[in-house]
């Protein structure tokens, strides 16, 4: 690609024919989408603004996830974790609400709980709960609850269990089938 200036100053970049126009996918999806709000919700389908991750929903509906993926977020928080990590930890309570109709009224239950804490000092909802401080209070408070252990118990194997996570954190994943850690990872930590 080579760029020439005309006399008003403008410039104007030309294509050599043949010569592919290099675009990474982040820079496609984000001139193709633009920018919206964090979730774009719509009938059972949950997807980010940015489209580069979504999880068709079957049984709760799509803004009880948005705000279980929030709320997976606030209970495990890693900066360095991308909202679709979270959203496929908790997209087993999904299936499971599929199948079980208690099960999911526990979850819908528990999510308008927290909505209705949120509303309480002075949000829409819990997604729109503006600090963190704060959504982490309304947790606190029904911390004891089984809708908060269920997906704090889901979470450590739904979130902890993917791939993607180990290697965010450096964990090399098992070493057993390739002769254990005396020899391979031992001394390997950096994070200590």
């Amino acid at each position: 690609m080579t760029a020439t200036v005309n006399s008003s100053t403008e410039i104007k970049f030309v294509r050599k024919k043949h010569e592919p126009y290099q675009m990474t996918r982040r820079e496609l999806l984000a001139k193709g989408l633009g920018l919206g709000s964090s979730f774009l919700i719509g009938s059972g389908f949950l997807a980010s603004s940015t489209a580069t991750w979504a999880v068709d929903v079957k049984a709760l509906e799509p803004q009880t996830m948005a705000t279980l993926v929030q709320m997976a977020r606030d209970v495990y928080p890693h900066d360095t974790f991308g909202d679709e990590l979270y959203a496929i930890a908790v997209k087993g309570h999904d299936d499971t609400a599929e199948k079980d109709a208690s099960f999911k009224t526990m979850i819908e239950q528990g999510v308008s709980d927290l909505n209705d804490k949120a509303k309480a000092i002075g949000y829409s909802n819990y997604v729109s709960t503006g600090w963190e401080s704060e959504r982490v209070e309304i947790l606190r408070a029904v911390e004891d609850t089984e809708f908060f252990q269920t997906i704090r118990g889901g979470l450590v194997v739904g979130l902890y269990n993917q791939k993607a996570v180990w290697d965010l954190l450096g964990y090399e994943g098992s070493s057993f089938e390739k002769g254990g850690y005396l020899f391979r990872g031992f001394d390997d930590v950096v994070w200590l």
